[in-house]
């Protein structure tokens, strides 16, 4: 099964043209943890997903993969 959080949160990070660390630097997490949500080697917890969505301006559901 495909993981759409993590194919989700590279493509918005891309199309803002952003690096990890500056991504990383803007929600207060490391480069790392970055890096392993986006290989989908982990997942963040709700804090982390509302901060990505806030940041991004989209809906949680929207990261997650549950709306277009």
């Amino acid at each position: 099964m495909e993981n759409k959080f993590a194919e989700n949160l590279k493509t918005l990070r891309q199309e803002k043209g952003i690096g990890q660390v500056e991504l990383a630097k803007h929600i207060n997490v490391s480069r790392g943890i970055i890096s392993l949500w986006e290989n989908s080697l982990r997942e963040p917890g709700m804090y982390n997903l509302i901060a990505l969505a806030d940041y991004f301006d989209v809906s949680v559901d929207y990261l997650i993969g549950r709306e277009n």
